[in-house]
């Protein structure tokens, strides 16, 4: 089982299982090494252990929504100009993209637990800087620390969640990140509408210190207990999650086959992941994070108000509008997940997407006709509601679903950092791309006009014959 060169189906098919006697009646494994233990049930234990991790995603939302209620309070009160103010919301992007950077790594070395509690306390202590800030430069500082930490909860939540729920289950418990994100967002923009903005990130750290301490009563990923070998500990933190009279020595064993076959390749460096036996996870996990960005969810999400107000309607009414749709068609996504399955489900998001940016599109268009001039707001509403309806009902969970299924233990790690920082630069990625094109177009079809006559550039770009 150690030749090289070993391609991941083999490992799901062959290599997987030693004796297929053990484990009668199962379909093979697939490459994510999942356990084929399809009538495994909710436990009390696999519940708690899945909102103890969603709790960081309750985070992530939070800080995502504090920006948008808390803007002319901050901005009064410390004087900050809006460029000021504009570096404070920007800057937890930036701070999130170096959590994901160090994301995989951490969670490797640190555990997922480990990496939970080491983000919650970032963001904890940038909660209260923000809080108790007295200068604009200190309030950045709380804000980058925040952001760094929900870059690294928006790796391990996922990849935590994925790695302790049975097949049957985890679709719908994997996407319980998106909802609680979306909840945090709405919740905290709600509030922030009746609080100071002090109190608003006093506030933010409640969920982090629920999830800091509901890490003391969760049992570690036996999927990353097994990959360093701790396998006792793993068969204890798997007999937690599955209930005390489960029968887990099929699943037990199933993961430690895996581990122990990948364990004869050495860890999956950065530049591993570029090798031709990951190419179709890389892509797939990359793609959907990539075209998740680049679907428009961050121009419509943020200026959604700004649309609504240009349209002739109201951006009050229409960002509760948002809130009313994004959060139930959400909980749907998280019952249909396992049901209906991933790819029905992104391609019916996709298409709704579409669908709500052409209305949007249309209702613009159709104000320069005045026989539609009443019509085009209810119809920029409808749209931006089917935009974000949709995306809220398969683009913005399933590919965090995905991207925690598709890549092996051994490289989960290196993979995960890479996906998870595409989707926060993939946007800028793509942007790059369309520049270095534009640099091969100028190089290669752009003529130089200086020094030149009209007749010459002209001659030079259209030649002809006379006749």
């Amino acid at each position: 089982m150690g030749r090289e060169g070993i391609e991941e189906g083999e490992i799901s098919s062959s290599l997987l299982v030693k004796d297929r006697s053990q484990i009668r009646g199962r379909d093979d494994a697939c490459v994510s090494g999942e356990v084929q233990s399809g009538g495994s049930s909710a436990t009390t234990v696999l519940v708690i252990s899945t909102l103890v991790a969603v709790s960081g995603s309750y985070v992530f939302g939070s800080a995502v929504g504090y920006s948008s209620p808390t803007q002319s309070g901050i901005m009064d009160d410390l004087g900050l100009s809006l460029a000021e103010y504009s570096v404070f919301g920007s800057i937890l992007t930036i701070g999130a993209m170096v959590g994901a950077i160090m994301s995989g790594r951490i969670a490797d070395y640190t555990g997922r637990r480990g990496i939970m509690g080491f983000s919650e306390m970032f963001c904890i202590i940038g909660w209260l800087a923000i809080a108790f800030s007295k200068a604009s430069w200190w309030l950045n500082v709380g804000r980058l620390l925040v952001g760094y930490g929900m870059g690294l909860l928006s790796y391990v939540v996922p990849i935590y969640v994925a790695e302790i729920t049975p097949k049957n289950l985890r679709g719908a418990f994997t996407t319980a990140h998106q909802l609680m994100i979306c909840c945090g967002a709405s919740i905290t923009f709600l509030i922030g509408a009746f609080v100071s903005w002090r109190i608003l990130a006093v506030i933010g750290t409640i969920p982090c210190l629920v999830q800091l301490l509901g890490l003391f009563f969760i049992p570690e990923s036996p999927r990353w207990l097994a990959k360093i070998g701790r396998w006792k500990e793993c068969e204890a933190a798997l007999l937690r999650l599955r209930g005390e009279n489960a029968d887990i020595s099929d699943e037990a064993a199933e993961i430690k086959d895996y581990t122990e076959t990948l364990q004869q390749h050495s860890e999956a460096g950065i530049f591993e992941l570029f090798r031709w036996k990951y190419a179709h996870s890389l892509i797939v996990g990359v793609g959907l994070m990539v075209l998740q960005q680049f679907g428009g969810v961050n121009g419509i999400a943020f200026y959604a108000s700004s649309i609504f107000v240009s349209a002739g309607f109201s951006g009050t009414v229409g960002t509760i509008a948002m809130v009313v749709v994004q959060i139930p068609l959400t909980a749907l996504g998280v019952v249909l997940m396992d049901i209906s399955g991933r790819r029905p489900l992104l391609m019916i998001s996709a298409a709704g997407t579409c669908l709500g940016c052409f209305l949007v599109a249309l209702s613009f268009l159709l104000q320069d006709l005045h026989k539609w001039m009443d019509f085009s707001p209810f119809l920029a509403l409808i749209g931006v509601l089917i935009y974000i309806g949709s995306f809220a009902l398969g683009m913005g969970g399933i590919p965090w679903v995905i991207m925690s299924e598709v890549f092996p233990i051994n490289m989960k790690g290196s993979a995960g950092s890479l996906v998870t920082v595409v989707n926060w630069l993939g946007t800028f990625f793509i942007f790059a791309s369309v520049c270095g094109v534009t640099v091969l177009f100028v190089s290669k079809l752009v003529p130089e006009t200086k020094g030149r006559t009209l007749e010459e550039i002209q001659a030079s770009m259209n030649p002809f014959t006379a006749n």
